[in-house]
């Protein structure tokens, strides 16, 4: 079947945006597993570990509310082709990667350049589906961030080992300047729209609605859930007998599953064949009985088959949260809206290990699992309404 040229134009301009996607999750996940691996090496202790890891994070946290909010104002196609030029530019300070101090100036530099980029990408693939295929866009840009967390962690490891963090944080620098050009060439420039006058009041309201905070709300346990089993599968395969190689490959694992259950999931949505709260009730259904099953049978086999689950599960929720919050979000502000998913994303990524961790440190691994796996349910809990005001016109409410 011939496509339109409209869908043509349309998936050539998305794809410099998936390419954005994957330089945010290769760029973190290698960073890190490579400073947790080296960390030795480079004379970090494990408090001064904690806190490289956390300054990546710490900058999104701070800033993609306000390079959202930037996006709406300039227009999303200058804030991502200026954020991953900073990641570019910042990235070589990490070829002093050897000294702790400069890497983490360079952490933190990439945190606060990805944290411009990320958001915007977002609002960007949102305005070119155009309230008909929301679905299908962010389950393919969920799928190549998926994609960085599968292989970044190995190829960082690899390219350590040929040449140390220097190669690595080189080859991330040309990585991203090539994404920028990419989207400077191919992604159009789409104009920011006419912005109405919000008061401080409006702005409360706008983000305690239930169609924004309920999709941020399975977003965050999503990737709450996410974090602490990238972190904690390693830690329960070499409780059970396994070895280093057989905890990344449950890494792997769920990567890979959520990568292939996300464009499936997108497209099925816009075809109408799923509802959204349905679909992000199942998704963390399913993620919390992975969770569920590592705290109360973690075994060689369960292990795997938990990552599985979990993957699987954040591959449903995950594309319809974000579609769900495109398709209700008024155009002129969805820079803003997309900014503050993505904090309630990193408070979730910031949360979940910590819940885990906490509890296992007072009563045990077990109980930290199994508290997070409850969570998650009860963030399954609260429901869309049908309809409701500010819903763009003709755009239908799944429910």
């Amino acid at each position: 079947m011939s496509r339109s040229p409209q869908v043509l134009a349309a998936r050539s301009s998305s794809a410099p945006l998936y390419a954005a996607g994957f330089v945010t999750a290769f760029g973190a996940h290698s960073i890190a597993a490579g400073m947790g691996a080296q960390s030795e090496n480079i004379g970090l202790t494990l408090l001064n570990l904690g806190i490289l890891l956390a300054l990546y994070d710490l900058a999104e946290v701070f800033l993609k509310p306000v390079f959202g909010a930037l996006s709406d104002r300039i227009g999303t196609k200058p804030v991502i082709v200026g954020g991953l030029l900073a990641f570019a530019v910042l990235s070589l300070v990490g070829l002093w990667g050897a000294d702790p101090l400069m890497l983490g100036l360079a952490r933190l530099g990439q945190g606060a350049a990805a944290s411009a980029f990320s958001p915007a990408s977002s609002a960007m693939v949102a305005r070119l589906a155009r309230g008909r295929n929301a679905g299908t866009y962010f389950g393919r840009y969920g799928s190549w961030k998926s994609l960085g967390y599968v292989i970044g962690p190995m190829l960082g490891a690899g390219l350590i080992f040929v040449g140390g963090f220097p190669l690595l944080f080189a080859a991330l620098s040309v990585l991203a300047a090539v994404a920028a050009v990419w989207v400077f060439v191919s992604v159009p420039h789409l104009e920011p729209l006419p912005r109405q006058r919000y008061t401080v009041l409006d702005l409360a309201g706008q983000v305690t609605e239930r169609r924004f905070l309920i999709p941020t709300l399975v977003l965050a346990a999503s990737t709450a859930a996410l974090g602490a089993a990238i972190g904690f599968l390693p830690a329960l395969a070499m409780r059970h007998g396994l070895d280093a190689l057989a905890g990344t490959a449950a890494v792997s694992v769920l990567a890979v599953a959520s990568l292939l259950t996300q464009p499936r999931i997108g497209k099925m949505r816009d075809s109408g064949r799923i509802g959204d709260a349905q679909s992000m009730t199942s998704g963390l259904l399913l993620t919390a009985s992975g969770i569920a099953l590592l705290a109360l049978a973690p075994g060689p086999v369960t292990i795997y088959l938990a990552a599985a689950a979990i993957g699987t599960g954040v591959g449903v929720a995950t594309p319809i949260g974000f579609a769900h919050l495109a398709d209700t979000t008024p155009p002129e502000r969805m820079g803003r809206t997309m900014g503050s998913a993505e904090l309630g994303r990193e408070l979730g990524d910031a949360g979940g290990p910590l819940v885990v961790g906490g509890i296992a440190t007072l009563i045990g691994l077990p109980a930290g699992l199994g508290a997070l796996a409850v969570l998650v349910a009860l963030a399954g809990v609260p429901r869309l309404t049908r309809g409701g005001p500010g819903a763009p016109k003709g755009v239908p409410r799944r429910t």
